[in-house]
């Protein structure tokens, strides 16, 4: 199987002379090098490939509670950013959710949807799911071709040994004209590239993230796969409180503690669209259409 550095020097996304070590230790593993290029931005592990019974018995999701606590209020406050941006595909829609998790957005848009599908390594995940009455499966083979809308995959791409023949298969079941919607962490993240925040550096390497796209290596990829027609633009998760406590503190949180008094819907867009402007969100948002 190729590595994220083999597949990067593939589509010439990389250049050897340019590549630096950025780390020599993730969040979870101290034996792991995180290469950076140092033209594109580019962040990936050298020669790491993550073992999907990791994500079936889903132990890594326990150890991250234990170090950093629930992340119930994330995951609501991106659910309900999600449902806002992207409701034209949803609403009336068949819809997939590949890397879908305990199903929270898939949970939120029952009713609202024509359809609805999870696709998810996790045992237990995929049970609780079918038992609310939402289909949910362990492989994208056990959908059939052509019969959706919509794919949301967030925050997931990043995780795959062979992302572009998953991004092939999502263009396979897609009807024409259907639409596949992406979330993935952004090389060119503030804390990372512009502060130089360390405590944040080793937090945001993780074993898990193969690869931290820039802007050029999405639209790589998506061309790889065989998408002509599609919109990348960057979207900021987390706000002005997050980023203060982080250089403050060294640790995450400050978007539920007293620091979170400061946030605002006005400001919060205002930061958004600084960081939009110098590309340096924490997030990059593609839409394809399935052309």
């Amino acid at each position: 199987m190729k590595t994220t550095k083999d597949l990067l020097l593939e589509l010439n996304l990389i250049d050897l002379n340019d590549l630096e070590v950025l780390s020599t230790r993730t969040r979870d593993r101290d034996n792991i090098t995180v290469i950076r290029d140092k033209k594109s931005g580019i962040i990936f592990l050298e020669d790491f490939i993550t073992d999907d019974t990791v994500y079936e018995q889903g132990v890594y999701r326990t150890e991250g509670i234990l170090i950093f606590g629930k992340r119930d209020y994330e995951i609501t406050v991106d659910v309900r950013r999600r449902l806002k941006d992207y409701e034209q595909f949803y609403v009336g829609k068949s819809v997939l959710d590949f890397g879908c998790g305990e199903g929270s957005f898939l949970r939120e848009i029952k009713g609202l949807s024509q359809e609805l599908c999870g696709v998810e390594l996790e045992k237990s995940y995929v049970k609780d799911l079918r038992d609310t009455g939402i289909n949910c499966v362990n492989q994208l083979d056990e959908i059939e071709s052509g019969v959706l809308d919509t794919i949301f995959c967030f925050h997931t791409l990043e995780h795959l040994n062979e992302p572009l023949k998953f991004l092939m298969e999502f263009k396979r079941l897609l009807k024409p004209k259907g639409n596949l919607v992406i979330e993935v962490p952004h090389a060119n993240d503030f804390l990372l590239k512009y502060l130089d925040c360390e405590p944040f550096k080793h937090f945001t390497l993780w074993s898990q993230h193969l690869l931290l796209h820039s802007r050029v290596s999405l639209e790589m990829f998506l061309q790889a796969s065989g998408y002509n027609n599609f919109i990348i633009q960057g979207k900021q998760r987390y706000n002005v409180s997050n980023h203060l406590h982080w250089l403050r503190y060294g640790k995450p949180g400050g978007h539920k503690s007293t620091l979170s008094s400061l946030d605002n819907d006005e400001l919060f867009k205002v930061y958004q669209s600084s960081l939009q402007m110098i590309d340096a969100t924490d997030t990059l948002v593609a839409v394809i259409s399935n052309d």
